[in-house]
């Protein structure tokens, strides 16, 4: 049911290990244990609803979720990038964009309306094929949500102009600058559909589209698009959460029922074309070598389709996978494999890959990458494998189905069932086959499509060729819009506060505090193990010494290997990783409620007890490093490196580089390793918190049992941070240049280190710089994309560490704008602060948004783990959130513009530019700040 594809060169950032102790008695439980039976957690995945249809033809899902007072309102069209003919690529995608632009009766950006209303979630994507928008809002606000929704729907030809196509042409260029021109690797996705897919093949081509025929869309187009395709008959809305059919009904008749049919719209056929064996060489700006093979194969609705996806997981797909043992662990050929399939609606993919490990010829590693797969494709998968994959995904969904809306939420699930295969149930099925697929179908679906002669590509380093650019759409004459129907918009109930589940605590026998919360719409544990660590633990010679070794915790422990632990993770469905922030490593664990005791003991186990076996260790060195020269190569990842040196000063906490300097990191030894965990990661410097459906009593019990005796190290005291180092005096403006040549675009950031103290009162200064930058509306997106159209997205807020406050600003732009971009961020501080200052009417937008959006905001288990962790390090009472609301409405609007300047200093920004020096440093010549070419990390 993985319908998204991955791609790319991704960090081979997998775990490591740590002491070498004795197995515990609960090891010892961990190996033995049965987790819940895949039957009963199947069983755990439902989603009842209803089901009806308008006269129009619009067809309508309802959910009932009493959970919080919000609801999910989804709307799903039936056409994608598959649909679009000959010469109009990327047209549903730019129309998606477009109808975010406001409509006949709800004029203006659409986000200013879903603010109002508090709305959380809210977005709109577009694939192959469908388009669809989402948000999920307040009970209270549900009618003007669906206004708007009927208003787009049926009333927007009235409001489309020829300057917002213009605009919203000029942000999808930038988006597809972001995404695939300027990316390392970006080239790859494109380049496989239109090798897999032959010309005329309506998957042929990616949703993003091409330069040249963005550059020809017309508003006549777009004016023909929206009448052909985006009839109510042609879509399915979904509501669920907090309403029942009987109250969804009306509502929908009210504000749908009077929009017109559309044309009969039967989107493309497609079926798996032949196969014809190409190969690839493609070059790029990365650091290694990505080899792979690709299959086109039958649809989502297709019976082999399940098979196929749990070939690819058992193949590539989890951490126990066959590649990721034999490429990676065993061989030590690759620093990353994986293996997966691709469900669109009418032809999917399949695709096994591998990121050679420096040193090591590709040639040898795509041999052994056939060998791995004719093997799997001979013998087929065993039963053990197989179970594991399908716990995984069960698992996975039963997780999705906390949430309501949002990209993966119930209301996801029933859109895509009834718009795909006409049953919002299908999820039903897919879970039913998935359960029931056998080694034999694996078996027989592999060598029914994988013997075909796969699509090989090897992306080398190299120079990329030159990437199409834009030369500026066309105005052209228009089709008369219809007159303007004139509707009412609704207005807003009485909205509820948030409910802030009750925060609890607890202590272990050890002193290990515990925080808990109870949430009970899903059965399931999350816990974080929060360690008073994060990057800011490094040595200033020892960047990324913290993160290797938080990497090998699950990389051996307590006498198992890592192919052992990932199986029993598997089989327990079970979720972990770790995360590290400036200043805490966090070791988070998804447990099912049904398996926690199991999925405790192996959390115990990897936490307490990691290995550090040498091997191990120089293999996720090996990697860690592979991971650092491909982030050398993102200008996103070289900005993120460079800007903390230069803000902080070599030697503070604070300047971390990403995953590690490299010097650093191959000096590193695995005693180095050892005497990290043993200083940082012990049981005197953890806090433990979790949100769970069972009761704290039964919590505690079983945390005590694995964790309550933990002892810390006999004679090794507890790390001490140093920031007794002060940052590097800032007397006026600076720019920093790395030169990244051909680069289409610039990566545009700034920092300045502020006097507020995170753990005191700066709600106001975070309000106006919230107008500033902080969200879709704030001045510097409304400036650089909606107006300018120069960006695909600009944002500005502050950063909350424990040891100081830090405002930034990021601004990806198209190259020739890096200087006008720059000034105009700029401007935009000194109008806010000079002749600009904010109004009245974004305090009231600022208020109602984030006052409104509460309940949603902590509508899952992990936002509200989240938030107890920030009030944690922060020293916030537990009541914090929900003091939110009468904080925010307590602000008046001659309060935000001095805060907010008291600040940040307009004229102490370290700003750093990567892209193009020969084109962007005469830009930035003439700002009148010193510019400084320099390395990036």
């Amino acid at each position: 049911m993985r319908h998204l594809s991955q791609l790319g060169l991704l960090l081979a950032g997998a775990s490591v290990g740590a002491l070498a102790v004795p197995a515990s008695a609960a090891q010892t439980a961990a190996t033995v244990q049965a987790p819940a039976p895949l039957t009963s957690l199947v069983r755990e995945v439902r989603i009842p609803n209803t089901v009806f249809k308008l006269q129009n033809g619009l067809t309508v899902v309802v959910h009932e979720d009493r959970k919080a007072p919000i609801v999910a309102v989804s709307t799903w069209y039936n056409v994608g990038a598959k649909d679009e003919p000959a010469g109009k690529t990327g047209f549903a995608h730019l129309f998606e964009h477009l109808m975010f632009n406001g409509s006949e009766n709800m004029p203006g950006d659409t986000f200013k309306w879903l603010q109002e209303m508090g709305a959380t979630d809210e977005n709109g994507t577009t694939s192959a094929d469908r388009t669809n928008y989402f948000q999920t809002v307040p009970k209270a606000a549900l009618d003007r949500a669906l206004f708007l929704e009927s208003d787009r729907m049926g009333y927007l030809l009235g409001a489309l102009t020829q300057d917002k196509l213009d605009n919203q042409r000029g942000v999808v260029q930038n988006e597809k600058r972001q995404r695939y021109d300027n990316q390392p690797g970006g080239m790859v996705y494109p380049e496989v559909y239109k090798n897999l897919f032959p010309a005329g093949h309506p998957y042929h081509h990616i949703p993003i589209g091409s330069m040249a025929d963005l550059d020809a869309a017309s508003l006549a187009d777009a004016q023909k698009w929206f009448r052909d395709n985006y009839g109510p008959n042609n879509a399915v809305l979904v509501l669920a959460g907090d309403l029942s059919a009987a109250e969804a009904r009306p509502l929908v008749e009210k504000y749908f029922g009077a929009i017109k049919r559309g044309p009969v719209n039967t989107p493309a056929q497609a079926s798996v074309p032949a196969a014809t064996g190409r190969s690839l060489v493609l070059k790029d700006k990365v650091a290694t070598t990505l080899v792979s093979r690709w299959w086109a194969v039958p649809g989502m609705l297709d019976k082999s389709t399940a098979a196929l996806d749990l070939a690819g997981s058992v193949l590539g797909g989890l951490a126990s996978s066959r590649l990721s043992n034999t490429l990676v662990r065993d061989e030590k050929l690759a620093v990353q494999a994986s293996a997966g399939a691709s469900a669109m609606h009418r032809v999917g993919t399949f695709s096994v890959q591998a990121v050679v490990r420096p040193g090591v010829d590709p040639s040898v590693v795509e041999r052994r990458l056939d060998e791995i797969v004719a093997d799997f494709i001979a013998k087929g998968p065993t039963q053990a494998e197989l179970k594991r994959a399908s716990t995984s995904l069960v698992a996975s969904q039963i997780r999705g189905l906390e949430q309501v809306g949002g990209f993966g939420g119930k209301a996801t699930a029933l859109a895509e069932g009834q718009l795909y295969a006409g049953n919002a149930n299908w999820y039903r099925t897919e879970l039913d086959r998935y359960a029931a697929v056998t080694p034999a179908q694996v078996n027989a679906v592999t060598r029914q499509w994988l013997t075909r002669p796969a699509l090989k590509v090897r992306l080398e380093p190299g120079e990329r060729p030159a990437t199409d650019e834009a030369k500026g759409g066309t105005p052209s004459a228009a089709g008369a819009p219809p007159p303007s129907t004139k509707r009412e918009v609704p207005g807003l109930g009485t909205f509820a506060d948030l409910d802030f589940p009750t925060v609890e605590r607890a202590t272990l026998s050890n002193g290990i505090k515990v925080t808990y919360a109870r949430r009970n719409a899903v059965p399931l544990t999350q816990m974080a193990l929060s360690f008073n660590a994060g990057n800011s633990a490094d040595a200033p010679t020892a960047r990324g010494l913290g993160s290797l070794t938080t990497n090998l915790l699950d990389e051996g422990a307590g006498g198992m290997t890592a192919q052992q632990i990932a199986e029993r993770r598997e089989e327990l469905g079970m979720d972990y990783s770790v995360a590290s922030s400036l200043d805490r490593t966090v070791v988070l664990g998804s447990a099912l409620s049904a398996n926690l005791a199991p999925s405790l003991d192996l959390l115990e186990t990897i936490v307490e007890q990691p290995s550090f076996a040498q091997a191990d260790f120089d293999r996720l060195k090996s990697q860690t490093l592979a991971g650092i020269a491909n982030a050398q190569k993102d200008p996103a990842s070289i900005a993120a490196r460079t800007l903390p040196t230069l803000v902080y000063g070599a030697n503070h906490p604070y300047a971390t580089v990403g995953a590690g300097d490299p010097a650093a990191v191959t000096r590193f030894t695995r005693a180095d390793a050892v005497a990290f965990q043993q200083k940082w990661l012990r049981p005197d410097n953890l806090e433990i918190f979790v949100v769970s459906n069972l009761p704290l009593a039964d919590v505690r019990a079983q945390l005590e049992s694995r964790f309550g005796n933990w002892a810390a190290p006999a004679g090794v005291a507890k790390g001490v941070k140093a920031f007794n180092v002060a940052p590097p005096a800032v007397s006026g403006a600076k720019i920093y240049l790395v030169d990244r040549p051909g680069s289409p675009q610039s990566i545009i950031r700034a920092i300045q280190l502020t006097d507020l103290k995170s753990n005191a009162d700066i709600l106001t200064a975070q309000a106006g710089s919230e107008v500033l930058g902080g969200n879709f509306l704030s001045r510097f997106n409304a400036d650089l994309r909606e107006t300018k159209g120069w960006s695909y997205g600009v944002g500005g807020n502050f950063s909350l560490n424990e040891n100081n406050v830090a405002y930034g600003i990021n601004a990806p732009v198209q190259s020739d704008r890096t200087g006008e971009s720059i000034a105009a961020l700029n401007s935009q501080i000194a109008d806010l602060y000079g002749s600009k200052p904010i109004t009245e009417e974004e305090l009231g937008r600022l208020v109602s948004s984030n006052v409104k959006s509460l309940p949603g905001q902590f509508e899952t288990g992990s936002a509200v783990l989240g938030a107890m962790m920030q009030n944690a390090m922060l020293g916030r009472p537990d009541t914090y959130q929900e003091q939110l609301g009468r904080r925010y409405q307590a602000l008046a609007v001659g309060q935000l513009v001095p805060a907010l300047k008291a600040a940040v200093d307009s004229q102490r920004f370290t700003w750093l530019v990567v892209g193009d020096a020969a084109k962007v440093k005469p830009q930035l010549d003439k700002l009148g700040i010193p510019v400084e070419v320099i390395q990036g990390r």
